[in-house]
């Protein structure tokens, strides 16, 4: 009689690489926009108008060497973002109030993080087991707890995060400020040509992914060929994560863990 052998999870580490899931990247911005801290804080302090890849690929770094670099890369990328979250304070009297290495702040920053890789790897490549979902999910855990979230500050399992995702979302808030920052991330004038050429699609990827009532709020348009475009965009990266070699796939994260030594 054959012996039934159990699967291990699947882990972060394991689906974290692929680079499809930077699609991603113009949702978890704009939401993590929608919290008027930290919208306000971005239009402020940060200069990705003029830099329109820096914050991305920042992001990425941070989230690659947490999954799969170095212990000296861990500490490089955590002193580099501290050292960044320090100096992003609001004055006294300012209104949205600030401060960078708020763990709330943070928490909501892996948040969506999360919420956006899962979303769109379900979309992809099709559902998880629930084994892998917790697995995943509890990796997660450390894009947030390596800076100033308390352990134990991310939600216990994928029901409590539900219910803080809900929460979330039903006090985020756009203004004209962060409307008018997300239009200039969605909008760049600089960098690359090969970017600038891609943003009417990633206008589209990203408006798609959004909740409709976010989406709204930043003044997205939307309609039926809209929706059938986003659905063509998110067929076609399934089908070339399908046949794309592994290496391939990761070379972003090889790319920006050589490039951080």
């Amino acid at each position: 009689m054959a012996m039934e052998t159990t699967r291990t999870p699947m882990r972060l580490a394991d689906v974290g690489a692929e680079a499809a899931l930077i699609a991603g990247g113009g949702r978890a911005i704009l939401l993590q926009l929608a919290n008027p801290a930290i919208g306000h804080a971005v239009a402020r302090h940060s200069d990705f108008v003029r830099h329109p890849l820096r914050r991305l690929q920042h992001t990425l770094t941070y989230v690659y060497a947490l999954v799969y670099g170095t212990p000296a890369q861990v500490a490089t990328v955590r002193e580099m973002v501290n050292r960044t979250h320090e100096r992003v304070r609001s004055e006294p009297g300012e209104m949205p109030a600030y401060d960078a290495t708020d763990a709330g702040l943070q928490l909501w920053v892996a948040a969506t993080l999360y919420d956006t890789a899962v979303t769109l790897r379900h979309r992809l490549v099709g559902p998880l087991p629930d084994a892998d979902l917790d697995a995943i999910y509890a990796d997660y855990a450390v894009v947030g707890t390596a800076l100033q979230v308390p352990d134990g500050a991310w939600p216990r399992d994928r029901t409590a995060f539900a219910e803080y995702w809900e929460a979330q979302l039903a006090v985020l808030s756009v203004d004209e400020t962060v409307r008018a920052t997300g239009h200039d991330l969605l909008h760049p004038h600089t960098g690359p040509l090969w970017m600038r050429a891609a943003m009417p699609l990633a206008r589209v990827v990203t408006a798609g992914l959004l909740p409709p009532a976010l989406r709204e709020a930043y003044g997205l348009a939307w309609s039926p060929a809209r929706e059938r475009r986003f659905a063509l965009a998110l067929d076609t990266i399934a089908a070339l994560n399908r046949v794309l070699p592994r290496r391939a796939r990761e070379w972003p994260k090889n790319y920006l863990l050589r490039e951080l030594g």
